[in-house]
């Protein structure tokens, strides 16, 4: 517990002045820490990120996280991003034939979805930071406030197992208790800052996204025991890898993002 709370506040004091500052520094950071999400999503494959469909899986990541600030980048070559996907399917297929299949084509199926759900997770990271400070926030709150409460209510009235086949911990009760203090928080948010223009629309979007912060944490918990590994990876000693603290959030920010553009 000692080491989880060190790793924690450490990690806490290096991230959140970057969070603040924004801009480039902000953007290197996310390019950074999807590396490692994507490096850990390869490794439970065994597949080296130092290898052909590891540098192009890699390529394609970090063409996904291009912010919208920057996508004139790719305007300049008239590339759309899903285009850069296309091609990379191709790439990836034409390795299957080079290697007899030793790459396989569920391989390349793995590898592109790899990208895509790590690259549009922190895709949206970048895009929430750019509507608002506050967002992040916010995101962050409604997270920590369903982790905490459907562990402790979890632990304090669960009897009935949410999906014992990928989380046998995971209850009903704590589900449910953890959406019940995501409430909490957001209606907090709003009272205080304003967020979500009305308390009505800041509960709606809060039970949305505590519902789809713990889908988050169980996907990543059913990737782990399908390929059998207890973390995603070493980076934060007494809480795993990158994957394992950013689950929630690359489900969350992706549809935060579309609730403020639907609810504007």
């Amino acid at each position: 517990m000692k080491q989880r709370i060190f790793t924690a506040v450490l990690a806490l004091a290096i991230f959140l002045p970057i969070v603040f500052i924004g801009k480039i520094p902000f953007t290197i950071v996310i390019y950074i820490l999807a590396s490692i999400g994507l490096y850990e999503l390869l490794k439970m494959k065994k597949i080296s990120l130092i290898s052909i469909p590891g540098l192009i899986s890699v390529f394609l990541l970090w063409v996904l996280l291009i912010p919208d600030s920057y996508i004139t980048l790719l305007d300049d070559i008239n590339i759309s991003k899903a285009e850069f996907a296309l091609l990379a399917v191709l790439l990836f297929l034409t390795y299957t034939v080079t290697t007899k299949n030793k790459f396989t084509f569920d391989d390349v199926g793995f590898v592109i979805l790899s990208a895509l759900y790590v690259g549009m997770g922190f895709y949206y990271f970048i895009e929430i930071r750019e509507l608002g400070l506050e967002y992040i926030f916010y995101a962050l709150f409604v997270i920590f406030a369903t982790d905490s409460g459907a562990y402790f209510i979890g632990r304090a009235f669960g009897k009935r197992k949410l999906w014992p086949e990928i989380s046998p911990n995971k209850t009903v009760e704590g589900f449910i208790g953890g959406i019940a203090c995501a409430i909490v928080v957001g209606a907090l948010m709003q009272a205080f800052t304003g967020i979500g223009d009305s308390f009505i629309k800041i509960v709606f979007m809060t039970i949305l996204l505590s519902i789809f912060g713990q889908v988050g944490d169980l996907v990543e918990s059913a990737l782990k025991r399908h390929y059998q590994v207890k973390d995603s990876g070493q980076l934060l000693p007494g809480h795993g890898g990158i994957l394992d603290r950013f689950d929630s959030l690359l489900f969350v920010l992706p549809f935060l993002y579309f609730l403020l553009v639907l609810l504007n």
